[in-house]
């Protein structure tokens, strides 16, 4: 595996020759193989490098793009005082998966060298009168669809992050977001039952994504409610899905990989019997048009960069699909390499200079690299 590492910063090197920024934001020292799997996982040199990214954005407050409803003349107001919590890194989903990845940076690579900072930056953002704020917004009429479900899946993704981490300030932190979380299991009980289709787009309103982190949340804090919703309406949708159409993809404005997420949702709802066999009827074998990262022309469009998250995407579902198909699947060798082209083609390109993907893909890239390994 350690020829990953060498092509990921070889290509760095190619793409600084024309980038200078680049030769100064990704290096092998960021990367390590862990255990007999081979499988990549950062450093604490590496963790410091994204976890930047975040720590800059989470209060950056413009250039934004703000989701709002306005209901009157009153409430044309900027980011922060709308959402004084999840302000910053653009619009509220990227604000609040960064928050995860900071949480999970800290939880996991104590040492960084600007733990504290982010610490404090955390403190800020995470009071409990920003997200009393937060949870008033989503209140005011007009709000029912706000962030479905894409933003409602990071969110759940921050809260568990938080409920495992045994740290006094995540506990704090933890207890603070409760009153937003427990807002969000409400609309996914209320919204489910009501969402006849699933959305199977590339882009944010993918249902299968919003669902899977919520069943995480489910699943390992003992919500049972909200686990067997989640299960029933993942069969509803998706149990008799076969043979994805995944020469459609990509959109050219694609993060998620419809197929992918799909199959990445039902390894978490599925027994591991019965997922291998709904995946060898769903994606009997991988297509060429998956195992080709995707190509962006011009990372200064906010759009176009969507596909660097893409790649990203596509890594953390390989993974999940490989870690949940029993050793020995004819499918295993294929999604091996696939992980393997994927990285190497995503992660130079997490911090380029151009804010349109800073933004966020950071976040895309640590959860990919701590997916499960590889069998």
């Amino acid at each position: 595996m350690k020829w990953i590492i060498s092509l990921i910063c070889w290509g760095v090197f190619a793409i600084s020759q024309t980038h200078p920024l680049m030769s100064q934001t990704f290096s092998a020292d960021f990367l390590q193989q862990q255990g007999t799997t081979g499988a990549l996982t950062l450093t604490t040199p590496g963790a410091q490098h994204f976890a930047r990214l975040a720590s800059t954005c989470i209060q950056t407050e413009y250039p934004n793009k703000l989701s709002h409803v306005m209901n009157d003349s009153t409430e044309v107001l900027s980011p922060k005082a709308l959402h004084p919590a999840f302000y910053g890194c653009f619009d509220w989903h990227s604000s609040v998966h960064g928050h995860w990845m900071l949480v999970h940076l800290l939880a996991h690579y104590p040492n960084m060298q600007d733990a504290s900072t982010i610490r404090q930056k955390l403190d800020e953002n995470l009071s409990a009168e920003n997200i009393q704020q937060e949870v008033a917004y989503l209140h005011q009429s007009g709000r029912s669809s706000f962030e479905r479900m894409y933003g409602w899946s990071w969110l759940m993704k921050l809260a568990l992050e938080l409920e495992q981490w045994d740290d006094p300030m995540a506990k704090k932190w933890s207890a603070n977001l409760k009153p937003l979380v427990d807002v969000m299991i409400e609309r996914y009980l209320n919204f489910l039952p009501k969402q006849t289709y699933a959305i199977r787009t590339g882009e944010h309103p993918n249902t299968a994504f919003g669902l899977s982190f919520a069943w995480d949340y489910a699943e390992q804090t003992g919500h049972t409610e909200l686990q067997n919703v989640i299960r029933q309406r993942a069969k509803d949708y998706f149990l008799e899905d076969a043979n994805c159409p995944a020469s459609w993809e990509p959109g050219g404005a694609d993060f998620l990989s419809p197929c992918l997420v799909e199959a990445d949702l039902m390894s978490r709802v599925l027994a591991q019997d019965e997922f291998a066999n709904w995946y060898s009827d769903f994606l009997p074998e991988l297509p060429k048009e998956l195992m080709v990262p995707a190509t962006v022309t011009d990372r200064t469009d906010g759009k176009l960069v969507h596909l660097d998250g893409l790649n990203l995407s596509r890594v953390w579902c390989f993974k999940r699909i490989l870690a949940n198909l029993p050793a020995g699947h004819p499918a295993n060798s294929a999604l091996r390499e696939a992980i393997n082209r994927h990285l190497e083609a995503a992660l130079p390109n997490v911090a380029d200079g151009n804010y349109e993907g800073e933004h966020w893909l950071a976040s895309f890239a640590v959860y990919a690299l701590t997916q499960p390994n590889q069998r």
